[in-house]
């Protein structure tokens, strides 16, 4: 008997996995798998889907944003769970589904699980917390946190530029340390992001980061004058490199130190991350992954 244990977010994006789950149990009956679905509630915890978990069982599917991969894969670590995880990408944000590939087409994604076999994928560590995609600190990373859930579901991602209007008057500069055996960095920074993927909230920042290389990615951008902080910004709307721009630090490291005295928080695939002082590490191979493009880098 082939089980895999199918983790849905009946809330994420725009609710579209509730139409969906006949689709993910029949492409998965066709193979003779049994799906044992699990559905995300406010009553429950997230750790009660892995209760009836043993050697029956093949995989983990997980139908979510970022937000839901990263609490699943917290959940699974905690209990050593070592089982292979797919993503169905149905949330608002799937920087790290889109990023290895998966289609947003829940049948096509299934086929795509279904064709593959399991590689081993780096995940970040930030203090006792593990993250998919990106850690970040700094001006408006706390956006996601502060979102409404219904406003999200209602109008997606144009829900997150709202919520960070609203901020602009807090616009500051942020003191900060930052230290690693590549680089050491002691003062003023609007934001900083370290990246396991490549892109946060579908902007490809990190374009030299590999899942497979033991690495993270660091991007800090500097508080610098305005005059300088636009053509930043015109470059991130654009898509284009980073380095070498005056104002940004974008270094990789495979761990590093930060401490910050400022009222800020981290953030961590949307969701709430440790208090300062913080230690972030990649654990390379620290999880398997399957449905990944042959030619992710």
């Amino acid at each position: 008997m082939r089980k895999v244990k199918f983790i849905y977010n009946p809330f994420s994006g725009e609710n579209t996995i509730v139409g969906d789950i006949d689709t993910v149990i029949m492409t998965h009956q066709r193979k003779g798998y049994i799906v044992v679905p699990h559905r995300i509630s406010f009553d429950t915890e997230i750790d009660q889907a892995f209760d009836d978990i043993d050697d029956t069982y093949e995989y983990v599917i997980i139908a979510g944003g970022d937000g839901t991969v990263d609490t699943v894969v917290n959940c699974m670590k905690k209990r050593d769970i070592d089982l292979p995880i797919a993503i169905l990408p149905v949330g608002t944000a799937n920087d790290f589904a889109k990023f290895i590939g998966m289609s947003q087409n829940v049948e096509e994604a299934c086929e795509q699980i279904l064709s593959s076999k399991p590689k081993d994928l780096d995940i970040g560590k930030i203090n006792d917390k593990y993250f998919i995609n990106v850690a970040s600190t700094g001006l408006f990373t706390d956006v996601s946190q502060k979102t409404d859930v219904n406003l999200k579901n209602t109008i997606g991602k144009l829900a997150y530029y709202l919520k960070g209007l609203e901020q602009l008057p807090n616009f500051r500069s942020l003191h900060i340390k930052v230290s690693s055996e590549e680089i050491e960095f002691h003062g003023e920074m609007y934001l900083m992001l370290v990246f396991n993927g490549q892109t946060a909230g579908n902007f490809k920042l990190a374009y030299k980061a590999d899942v497979t290389d033991g690495m993270l990615d660091v991007i800090i951008i500097k508080a610098v004058m305005l005059k300088d902080l636009l053509p930043l910004f015109i470059k991130i709307l654009k898509g284009e490199h980073l380095e070498g721009q005056n104002g940004i630090i974008y270094f990789k490291t495979d761990k590093l130190d930060i401490e910050c005295h400022e009222d800020i928080v981290t953030d961590i695939d949307g969701e709430r991350g440790p208090d300062f002082p913080i230690h972030i590490e990649c654990i390379k191979g620290g999880i398997k992954v399957l449905g990944i493009k042959s030619d992710l880098q």
